[in-house]
């Protein structure tokens, strides 16, 4: 269903209810997502962002309820990603004389993925592109979350559409933030940020101090995914600057896997050490548990405790990811410790140590093992690896 912004602003997009795997990605989008496109109708038609390839019929129809297609004369590409572009191609089939408006390093990217010769403008930070009463400003995004990214703002209007910025998987019958569960909205906003955003916390504090000094008036801000901002719609802005400084919250997550329940014991005990110093903690068996879910519940919390019995010399296999996502969603301010039982070899709480350090986490508690069965001298030991590392928390 078409909704309209304000006037002669329109959303046409499609909220994608069956997505529970994010293409290209493998985030998981347990609410579904939306592919956000809007449609300005000014002297000038401009078309911001598409969506995903397979729902571009759906697009163009959105497109015809309010004018025929054929009269777009802008197509602007935030980011060339194709959940944003993939119906880029029938839009322009439809439009073949519209001017396809992009970041310099969008001009590769768009190229790169369409090879088409559409007529192309590049635009920097700062440069505006007249539509009639109203003009387009736009701002480059390097790194938020790709080298192309940029936000696109609509004077008059004053609704800022940032692309991938200030969104989240959230599919919804409602398109505002004061129609929608806030808690729901915030918890995907903050998976979102976590898992996508993280790394580039330090270029999410920098642009937002950018675009703040240009003194722009935002009274609406129009993502590409989920659910569009109207009611204070600067709060998510403050969330994000918050979020980047990663300051977490004196808590603790236990990661692991377990063969025959021996480390499984362990993280149970660990547990009861970290209550015992009255520290908040939450415990996942990575085989049952959301890989997204948990980066999410990493980046809230201080401490990362990770178990797993040597296997082959080695991890057994779930947890070998989330140690990779450490690596690449390189957080900060972040402590971290390893355990695990073994029966011959027992490398697997050396490695897990090799990986917090390749990941800047610091080790605050020499790794703890125990050999086939804990025994109840190891499980005292284990609670007070978890006491240990609790007062390194509260620190």
């Amino acid at each position: 269903m078409i909704v309209e912004l304000t006037k002669g602003v329109y959303w046409v997009g499609v909220v994608d209810w069956a997505l529970r795997h994010f293409h290209g990605y493998e985030l998981t989008t347990h609410r579904g997502s939306s592919y956000n496109a809007y449609l300005i109708t000014d002297e000038k038609t401009v078309l911001v962002d598409t969506v995903w390839g397979p729902f571009q019929e759906q697009l163009i129809e959105n497109i015809h309820e309010i004018i025929d297609p054929a009269k777009i004369d802008i197509v602007v590409a935030n980011h060339a990603e194709t959940d944003h572009s993939g119906a880029l191609p029938a839009v322009m089939r439809h439009a073949p004389k519209a001017t396809v408006i992009v970041s310099k390093r969008g001009l590769d990217s768009v190229e790169g993925h369409f090879h088409q010769p559409w007529n192309f403008q590049t635009v920097k930070t700062g440069d505006k592109v007249g539509i009639g009463k109203k003009e387009l400003v736009f701002v480059e995004a390097p790194m938020l979350h790709w080298p192309d990214s940029m936000f696109t703002y609509l004077t008059s209007d004053n609704i800022l559409m940032p692309n991938d910025a200030f969104g989240q998987h959230y599919a919804n019958a409602f398109r505002f933030n004061d129609e929608v569960n806030k808690q729901e909205l915030y918890e995907e906003a903050l998976k979102y940020y976590a898992n996508i955003l993280t790394p580039f916390s330090s270029m999410v504090s920098k642009k937002i101090e950018e675009v703040l000094a240009l003194k722009l008036p935002v009274n609406m801000i129009a993502p590409s995914h989920g659910i569009i901002w109207r009611k204070e719609p600067l709060q998510i802005v403050k969330k994000y600057q918050e979020w980047a400084t990663q300051v977490p919250e004196k808590t603790a997550v236990i990661l692991y896997d377990s063969m025959w329940d021996g480390t499984r014991h362990m993280a149970e005990a660990i547990g009861e050490g970290l209550a015992a110093e009255n520290v908040p903690y939450k415990t996942f068996y990575m085989p049952t548990t959301d890989r997204n879910d948990v980066v999410t519940e990493i980046f809230k919390t201080k401490a990362i405790i990770i178990g797993s019995p040597t296997f082959n010399q080695g991890l057994l296999p779930t947890i070998a990811p989330i140690l990779e996502d450490l690596k690449g969603l390189r957080f900060q301010n972040k402590i971290g410790a390893a355990f695990g039982c073994y029966g011959w070899s027992g490398e697997s709480v050396k490695i897990i140590e090799e990986h917090l350090a390749q990941s800047k986490i610091p080790v605050v508690a020499e790794g703890i093992r125990a050999k086939w069965q804990p025994k109840p001298d190891d499980l005292a030991k284990c609670r007070e690896f978890g006491g240990t590392i609790g007062r390194a928390v509260k620190k």
